[in-house]
């Protein structure tokens, strides 16, 4: 039986740190920079943790279209 896991790639130069993402994620997988922002001076959303599980939520519900998910089955 294989599994499915998620890469999430972020275009933090894009990103505006709405949060939605963030609030999207069923595993908890992405947050917001804590300590860095980008050069439009937003706290961009980063990867948290390697949870993901490839359902492409945050990438729906992103306004900016700065998330990419990609899936690979191991």
């Amino acid at each position: 039986m294989s599994k499915i896991v998620g890469t999430v790639v972020i275009d933090t130069a894009k990103c505006k740190g709405c949060g939605l993402c963030v609030h999207a994620c069923p595993t908890k997988t992405l947050g917001l920079s804590s300590n860095e922002v980008n050069h439009k001076g937003y706290a961009f959303a980063v990867v948290a943790n390697d949870a993901c599980i490839g359902c492409a939520s945050c990438g729906l519900v992103c306004p900016d279209a700065c998330i990419s998910v990609y899936r690979t089955k191991i």
